[in-house]
């Protein structure tokens, strides 16, 4: 008999991952959907038979610990989506800011690492959301960015020192999603995408077992090879990008 599909996604009561649920679910897979919100999650697996929800803070590392201790089982696809983002002004360090980002997009990405690791066999797949946001310096993005970056660290040395447990670690780097998260931001958002489009490229990314996961293709290359240049070029090149002045 063939082994059901099954696959755990943190962040799925809005944006990538409630999509990555819904579509998961609509291809007959069971789906266990973490989230903060009760409300949206209870919503989600009312008007998806295939889905079953957790409630819980990735940020409170006991809670974490607890929820995904008591579950019969852990899938061996795990998508660890949970994220937020905010902005700092004119360069003006608010360490209170940083400290809410870095609490969900690292510290959040850990507490669900270190909770499901025993788990890890040759048959897992752990995939982390990370965003295109790290591959260059950005205006406003001090926070976000370097969460972003060290995200894309963390997936990157994990994919090293799992391997051996044949545990396959993949990170996806998505350009702009329009998600409550980018609802909000006040520019010019460039090749925006819809959740539908960010989740069939991230699921057939996954299905080929890619280590990197990236689009859309032409903006995401775009800012790889702007991440090449000296970083005198760099900066100059996302000044004019952004209309910033010197």
């Amino acid at each position: 008999m063939a082994k059901s599909k099954k696959v755990l996604i943190t962040g799925a009561s809005s944006g990538i991952g409630k999509q990555l649920a819904i579509d998961y679910a609509k291809n007959g897979w069971s789906v266990l959907g973490c989230g903060q919100n009760k409300e949206r999650l209870l919503a989600l697996s009312e008007e998806n038979g295939n889905i079953t929800t957790v409630n819980f803070d990735v940020t409170d590392n006991q809670d974490v610990q607890q929820m995904l201790s008591a579950l019969d089982e852990i899938p061996d696809l795990i998508i660890l989506n949970a994220g937020t983002c905010e902005y700092i002004e004119h360069g003006h360090v608010d360490v209170a800011l940083f400290r809410r980002v870095y609490e969900v997009n690292i510290f959040g990405l850990l507490n669900c690492i270190e909770a499901l690791q025993s788990s890890f066999n040759e048959n897992t797949h752990l995939v982390i959301i990370g965003s295109t946001a790290s591959y260059l310096p950005l205006p406003r993005a001090e926070a976000y960015g370097s969460s972003k970056a060290a995200i894309a660290y963390i997936a990157n040395t994990l994919a090293i020192d799992l391997e051996n447990k044949g545990v396959t670690v993949s990170l996806v780097s998505p350009g702009f999603v329009k998600t409550p998260l980018t609802d909000k931001n006040d520019f010019a958002m460039p090749m925006l995408m819809s959740p539908e489009f960010a989740s069939e490229k991230i699921r057939n990314g996954i299905e080929a077992k890619k280590k990197e996961i990236h689009f859309p293709l032409k903006f995401s290359l775009f800012l790889k090879f702007i991440a090449l240049l000296p970083l005198r070029l760099q900066l100059a090149t996302v000044k004019r990008m952004t209309g910033k002045t010197a």
